[in-house]
């Protein structure tokens, strides 16, 4: 990222930046980027029965509301995670709720799912055509929601029929006993309504690096008992390593650099109790090629980024999945 570029993105509040950000990706989208993620840039990789184009992917979080999916093909992502998406609109928390910790190549959220409802994000993507890429849907349960688990069958049902795989996301910590779904029995009742609603669409699991060696076990046998295609690990954390940032005591789920040892450390715990029986996919402190092949060779089969790109900016998909070419 150019320094005239960065000092110009870092001097707007992190949520107008990343509004900045996801508008002049939707333009560059609009225009007719071609998709640049292809065998040229990286090797594909088979999961679920569906073919990524390369092993990086961008993580749920970036693209809330399915705008940009054109324009971050064009950066060189082979997959695209939109969402989350809830069934009902809904603002997310108060703000400010983003933060950059740029000593730390961090940020800290607690934006609380703000998207403006599955089936807008749905009358964007019905119009695209995304050629090579994958795209996936991650959807989550509103905040006043009486019925959670009704509030993911939703989700996946409609996502299911738009996306290449659809994402369950129990693992944000900014929605109130969200966290309490990664447990059995709740859990495997979310997943089985899940499975019922997906068709024969993949269906992924997204899980927090907070969870304990139990939660691990819990999670991971009831993924496989309930059809579930591959884990994500893993999501923001609500841990703080020592941080130099005055930001530092913000609470939401903290991402970037300081996650990234937790992260790589649950990707090792995760696949020696799956034990080969479930692809991984690694998310968490991934910042260049280096940290993404120790996720490789610590048992991922693909990766994802979203926080690196704040402080490495728009060429870091394209540096990764060269990488591995």
């Amino acid at each position: 990222m150019s320094k005239i570029l960065r000092k110009a993105i870092f001097s707007l509040d992190a949520e107008q930046a990343h509004r900045a950000a996801i508008r002049a990706l939707a333009l560059w989208g609009k225009a007719g980027t071609p998709f640049a993620g292809g065998p040229e840039h990286g090797r594909p990789v088979t999961i679920a029965g569906l073919t990524f184009p390369n092993i990086v992917g961008v993580a749920a979080g970036l693209d809330k509301d399915a705008e940009a999916i054109a324009g971050l093909f064009g950066l060189g992502f082979g997959a695209v995670e939109v969402g989350t998406l809830t069934p009902k609109p809904q603002p997310g928390n108060p703000r400010p709720r983003l933060f950059r910790l740029v000593e730390d190549e961090a940020v800290i959220n607690r934006m609380g799912f703000n998207n403006g409802g599955i089936d807008a994000a749905l009358a964007r993507i019905a119009g695209l055509r995304w050629g090579p890429g994958v795209l996936g849907i991650n959807v989550g349960a509103n905040k006043d929601s009486t019925d959670r688990v009704a509030d993911y069958a939703i989700g996946v049902g409609k996502g299911a029929p738009h996306a290449d795989y659809v994402t369950i996301n129990v693992s944000s910590p900014n929605t109130p006993g969200l966290r309490d779904l990664q447990s059995r029995p709740a859990l495997d009742e979310l997943l089985a309504a899940a499975d019922a609603a997906r068709g024969s669409t993949p269906l992924f699991l997204k899980i927090a690096p907070d969870l304990d060696r139990a939660g691990l076990e819990g999670v991971v046998r009831a993924a496989i008992d309930n059809h579930v295609d591959a884990l994500i690990v893993s999501n923001t954390t609500i841990s703080r390593p020592p941080l130099a940032s005055s930001r530092a005591n913000e609470s939401g789920g903290l991402s970037g650099k300081p996650l990234k040892d937790l992260a790589r450390a649950k990707l090792i715990e995760t696949r020696a109790i799956s034990e080969g029986q479930l692809p991984l996919i690694s998310a968490g402190g991934i910042d260049g090629p280096d940290e993404a092949r120790r996720r490789i060779d610590a048992g991922a089969v693909l990766v994802q980024v979203y926080s690196a790109l704040v402080y490495h900016g728009p060429g870091l998909a394209r540096s990764i999945a060269k990488a591995f070419a």
